[in-house]
């Protein structure tokens, strides 16, 4: 991809998100996962400084893939949003890692133990996932790749007590959606084991925009799929050992 195209990619999901006109393609597709990632690292330094990561897999020996968010997307405790900030509103019951501690790019890797060290606190949450295409789902990978990887918003809820004891593959999570249960699933994060991720992020995944610092919230992937719902209802993610976390769109 030339500088130009890069560019009009660029400019293309910026105002996108500025005037709601929805897009029908990128005016240059991205052809690889660096061209991908180069588009978001670039809207996402000028939308602002990066408070927040989304990571996931495909599954749980693939190599992750991530997408930075920002605090106009990031939501602490948070129990209602105004659905006419999204197009479609799908969504996701996850594990999110607050850290404690900087994990700046380095030429060592960072030990698994590193990272869990740098971690304060483990949290319920869930992602709201949105497009700035015209129909949610409606482009290749690396299209949306690019697109923040479908990214809305994210909702942290309470820590949980004695994270360290958490055993995210054996824990159950159900979404209920207005009194319907729309998933209950145990190991339903197709990513697997969500530590993993934690570590790809410091050593590789946010290296590009100058790495893990304190404050930052890594949201692990969904447990229950992505499950489209309609403004106005609410959405209650039941987890087997990290209690309830409730959000309402309307």
């Amino acid at each position: 991809m030339n500088d130009s195209a890069f560019s009009d990619s660029v400019d293309a999901l910026i105002q996108a998100r500025e005037t709601r006109n929805w897009l029908s393609a990128l005016p240059t597709r991205p052809t690889s996962e660096a061209e991908a990632y180069a588009i978001q690292d670039a809207v996402a330094r000028r939308l602002g400084p990066v408070v927040a990561w989304k990571v996931g897999a495909r599954t749980p020996d693939s190599e992750p893939f991530r997408a930075p968010i920002h605090a106009d997307t990031l939501f602490f405790d948070t129990t209602v949003l105004p659905a006419a900030d999204y197009q479609v509103i799908g969504m996701e019951a996850e594990i999110a890692y607050k850290f404690a501690k900087d994990l700046p790019p380095r030429a060592e890797p960072y030990s698994r133990e590193e990272v869990l060290d740098a971690v304060e606190s483990v949290h319920p949450a869930f992602e709201i996932v949105d497009t700035r295409f015209a129909g949610f789902g409606s482009q290749e990978w690396f299209s949306h790749m690019a697109d923040q990887f479908n990214h809305g918003a994210l909702v942290v809820g309470p820590a949980i007590a004695d994270w360290r004891s958490l055993e995210p593959l054996k824990e159950r999570v159900a979404l209920v959606v207005d009194g319907e249960t729309k998933a209950d699933t145990v190991a339903g994060n197709s990513a697997g084991e969500p530590v993993r991720l934690l570590v790809w992020m410091a050593n590789t995944g946010a290296v590009s925009l100058g790495g893990l610092k304190a404050g930052d919230v890594v949201t692990t992937g969904s447990h229950v799929g992505t499950v489209m719902v309609p403004a106005g209802s609410t959405s209650v993610a039941v987890y087997g050992t990290m209690g309830t976390y409730e959000l309402t769109v309307k």
